[in-house]
């Protein structure tokens, strides 16, 4: 596996691959990868999803990521570190500051494409294509625009992730709780990490202290918020990759496959083979 370092605030890059480099990367810093045009699979953190004209990835500084190209494919990158997004905000809020960051970080699980909103997809291909031609054409100011661009870009890649965000979690939402939920995103896979005992103890707050304010915050309580956290990454993982169940239920650390079969239907009204035959 190689490292890639970032040493300016963003990059911007386009390249037309037949062979990806077969080296395995893992950043430290966010890369934006939209497919201009071409086809083939991107592989991140040993999950697979198909891509195709059209797609943004982003890929976070806890990923680790590659592609294999089945139609020759142009490639835009955008680079930032979470230092640009501070900058950025420099008059905002450090609430805002903090939101944006998590919404950033929250990424990290979710496999495949990640323009949700319909709307967005044609702002997205008109924005890159604005910075291709600037970046080509050179003219006066072109840095400045196309900065100011990036920063449009970044902006509409939160709102994609924030729409999946508990429904309660608002710009004015306190710092504590997006803490906690980054808290819980880092330590998803340890159920250990998530029990509310452990949780209470990181923040220095009661038991009785964290209920009330975390479901006052985001509109679930603690446990709620995990499971539905959980169904979340399951439902990725059924759409976005070739996953088995059974491989699915190790991962997230459910007993065996029929605990997350039960569970799955429980909440989804039909078990997962179904939904992803379904909804695929």
């Amino acid at each position: 596996m190689t490292n890639k370092n970032l040493y300016l605030p963003f990059e911007v890059d386009f390249k037309e691959l037949e062979q990806f480099p077969k080296t395995i990367r893992k950043n430290n810093f966010f890369e934006l990868i939209y497919i201009v045009d071409g086809t083939g699979i991107q592989v991140i953190n040993d999950n697979k999803f198909q891509y195709r004209k059209g797609n943004l990835f982003l890929v976070t500084p806890q990923d680790v990521h590659s592609f294999e190209i089945i139609t020759p494919t142009k490639f835009f990158f955008l680079r930032f570190n979470e230092y640009y997004v501070k900058a950025g905000s420099q008059n905002a809020q450090s609430e805002t500051v903090l939101r944006m960051e998590y919404i950033l970080q929250n990424a990290s699980h979710r496999p495949g494409c990640i323009l949700k909103n319909q709307i967005d997809k044609p702002l997205i291909a008109s924005l890159i294509k604005n910075i291709i031609s600037e970046q080509n054409n050179q003219q006066i100011y072109h840095q400045k625009i196309i900065e100011q661009i990036v920063n449009t870009i970044i902006t509409i890649v939160a709102r994609n992730i924030a729409l999946k965000l508990p429904k309660n979690i608002k710009e004015t939402t306190g710092e504590m709780v997006l803490e906690i939920l980054h808290y819980i995103q880092e330590n998803i896979y340890n159920p250990k990490e998530l029990k509310s005992e452990k949780i209470s103890s990181h923040f220095n707050i009661t038991l009785n202290y964290l209920g009330k304010y975390f479901k006052k915050q985001t509109g679930e309580t603690l446990q709620e918020y995990i499971a539905n956290y959980k169904l979340r990454l399951i439902e990725a993982r059924l759409l976005n990759t070739d996953m088995r169940i059974n491989e699915i239920s190790d991962e997230l650390n459910f007993s065996d496959e029929s605990h997350l079969n039960k569970v799955f239907k429980k909440h989804k009204g039909m078990n997962p083979s179904e939904f992803r035959k379904r909804y695929s």
